[in-house]
């Protein structure tokens, strides 16, 4: 059934009905939160409106393009709101004018402030990509492959007016492979949040959520990234620096400076030690194996370094763009020549 507001004004408001069917509101923005709202439309709630951020330039045209959770709303007949700033008046004045009895967030983009947290008579409910109380924050995929976790999660939790810091009401783990990305984590995570998420609606409608509050000592954080968090340090261990370059695929792309400018590197394989490489500089470009990748000693171990995306150009192999670039054989990436384009 398609929800309009003249079948709207056919359910009853807050205190006229039961409370296991409740008027929803859902924010959210990038594809980690399109299952989510997919799942909330098949559980028979009304979504009675999406709100999401106002549409970006995109492309080399820089054209303006939807959100994938405003192309999912459309889809869906879901009327779609997108303020500049959620804690504007008039931003607040048209959420409440939807009497919502629940707001659910799944990476929205924006912070809500208290005007809009006190809006919907049983909260709002965030689905967030972590075991909370750790990776609090805007990135918590990229940080806990960048950190070397084995498992995260997704934490179902009621939001208050710190970040990330309200009551757990449920949570499901996942491991995280030796193999693994932000991207296939991301995927993962995103069809956990979505299931995880109708149980805690039913639950909410039931009377019967848990509530737990978190532990602040126990808190650890997953900021914004930013340009000098992308950047290798060959002198890191070798497994940290795959880690990273675990964190940052396919986005933003953990990078290095060869004799060309930046380079993009997007997979990597840890190497048995060898104790030949020992006395040779960490981001040296030592070999080269046909099919393989790059051979390049870090501070402690080596990587073999298998996908790179040359500046201005494509996804590759490594092999293939070492032979295009035959200065690139013993050369120590990351060096200020490197940064100065010479050869």
């Amino acid at each position: 059934m398609k929800w309009t507001r003249r079948t709207l004004s056919l359910i009853p408001r807050r205190n006229e009905r039961k409370v296991s069917l409740m008027r929803i509101v859902f924010m959210g923005t990038p594809d980690f939160a399109v299952p989510a709202l997919e799942a909330l439309r098949r559980g028979g709630h009304p979504l009675v409106a999406v709100v999401t951020q106002p549409d970006k330039p995109k492309g080399r045209g820089r054209q303006l393009a939807a959100s994938p959770v405003k192309a999912a709303a459309g889809r869906l007949g879901i009327p779609v709101l997108q303020p500049e700033r959620i804690r504007r008046p008039e931003s607040v004045a048209a959420l409440q004018a939807y009497e919502p009895d629940l707001i659910v967030t799944a990476a929205y983009g924006q912070i809500l402030p208290p005007a809009v947290l006190t809006i919907p008579v049983y909260g709002c409910i965030n689905v967030h990509a972590s075991l909370l109380p750790k990776y609090r924050g805007a990135a918590p995929i990229h940080w806990a492959i960048i950190r070397g976790e084995k498992e995260t999660g997704i934490t179902i939790m009621y939001m208050d007016a710190g970040m990330d810091t309200g009551d757990i009401i449920l949570q499901a783990a996942v491991a995280i492979e030796p193999a693994d990305t932000v991207g296939s984590v991301h995927d993962k995570l995103a069809a956990l949040g979505a299931d995880l998420l109708v149980q805690t609606v039913e639950l909410i409608g039931a009377g019967k959520a848990p509530r737990r509050p978190q532990d602040a000592a126990a808190a650890t954080y997953a900021p914004l990234l930013t340009r000098a968090d992308e950047l290798i340090d060959w002198g890191r261990p070798a497994a940290d620096i795959h880690n990273l370059i675990r964190g940052m695929n396919p986005w933003p792309g953990a990078y290095t400076l060869d004799n060309r400018g930046i380079l993009k590197i997007f997979a990597s394989e840890l190497l048995p030690a060898d104790a030949a490489l020992r006395s040779v500089r960490p981001g040296t470009v030592a070999g080269v194996i046909n099919g393989q990748g790059l051979v390049v000693p870090a501070g402690e171990g080596c990587l073999l370094v298998r996908t790179v995306k040359p500046e201005n150009g494509r996804l590759m192999a490594a092999d293939a763009y070492c032979r295009g670039n035959r200065a690139l054989e013993g050369y120590v990436l990351g060096t200020p020549a490197a940064a100065a384009g010479q050869p």
